[in-house]
């Protein structure tokens, strides 16, 4: 599109006496791309293939197949990994990714099982090995296919068809950000200079979405389950504000008060901005709001909400510490 521009463009300055009056190519005339979704494995399919990779029988196989499913890195980074890779930060252990396509680096946070996967692996690898590349096979690096290849043995023994290795990639992606992790942290975990390459795993799911669906879904059928004709009444003191169950809106209402409206989100949906304030920090607390806390944090696990669990865990850590 854009030669065919510079085509008609070049026309035009030349002067030619069939040359148009303007170019009749537009940026807009370009058909529309289709954008399609990352293939990923759904939470049955992951659990089963993360089963059978634990169980494969070459130990290489089995850190190569750990390494991309819980660090989302790419192949290539992967096969660039040298044996100084794993660095420790503070309390915890991180993974320096190569610099890839995308000319630079970065650190992974490590999960301890992974970080051991990796000292057994160098333990048992032999000393006479001139490469500082850590994943090498009779002393060579390894060829992609060597990591296709360890992919395809844990998805055959799992039974769920062919499975790339930048599948795990997307798998990991989508399961964090379907789990409450941000936009922001997934880029920085994928190494993605634009948020927008992030913003298609929240096109592929999300939990807070489902959610609300299938609440709404049930008061929908409620409605459809009516007998025909069947009039929807409501008591005549309905909208009496000394009615009760009124009183007891209106003072939901004002629990929910914001600056700038309130809140009309059912009690029972989660919100990822429902803890921000306790994640500013910004944010105070004393001894005195401990027992509220606790409350906040059971009805965050009763209700399976890991993030908002996670915040008032943190907070009630703190004040333990604070009077111990």
């Amino acid at each position: 599109m854009g030669h065919l521009r510079t085509f008609f463009t070049r026309i035009i300055e030349w002067d030619y006496d069939d040359a148009p009056a303007r170019v009749p190519v537009y940026r807009t005339d370009r058909p529309r791309l289709d954008k399609p979704l990352p293939k990923f494995l759904d939470d049955a399919d992951a659990a089963a293939f993360m089963a059978a990779a634990r169980q494969l029988p070459d130990k290489l196989d089995r850190l190569i197949v750990q390494l991309l499913a819980r660090t989302g890195m790419r192949r290539g980074e992967l096969l660039g990994l040298t044996i100084d890779a794993v660095v420790q930060i503070g309390t915890g252990y991180w993974l320096r990714t190569p610099v890839g396509k995308l000319h630079d680096d970065r650190y992974i946070p490590l999960d301890p099982q992974i970080k051991t996967f990796i000292d057994e692996w160098l333990n048992g690898r032999a000393n006479w090995q001139l490469t500082d590349t850590l994943l090498v096979a009779r002393g060579r690096p390894l060829a992609p296919t060597r990591v296709d290849r360890a992919v395809a043995k844990a998805a055959t023994a799992a039974g769920i068809g062919h499975v790339h290795p930048h599948q795990l990639r997307h798998t990991l992606a989508t399961q964090a950000i379907n789990r409450g992790m941000s936009l922001e942290a997934i880029a920085a975990l994928l190494g993605h200079h634009d948020l927008s390459m992030t913003m298609v795993y929240a096109r592929i799911g999300d939990r807070t979405v489902a959610d609300q669906y299938f609440k709404v879904t049930k008061k929908i059928e409620s409605l459809y389950s009516r007998p025909e004709r069947s009039p929807i009444e409501l008591p005549a003191d309905t909208a009496n504000p000394a009615n009760p169950a009124m009183k007891a809106l209106h003072n939901e209402v004002s629990k929910r008060l914001l600056g700038n409206g309130y809140c009309s989100r059912p009690i029972e949906l989660d919100c990822r901005y429902e803890t921000i304030c306790e994640s500013c920090t910004m944010f105070f607390t004393t001894i005195e709001h401990r027992d509220t806390i606790a409350a906040q944090h059971r009805d965050a696990c009763a209700k399976g909400q890991t993030r908002r669990a996670e915040v008032y865990a943190t907070l009630l850590d703190t004040l333990n510490s604070d009077t111990a």
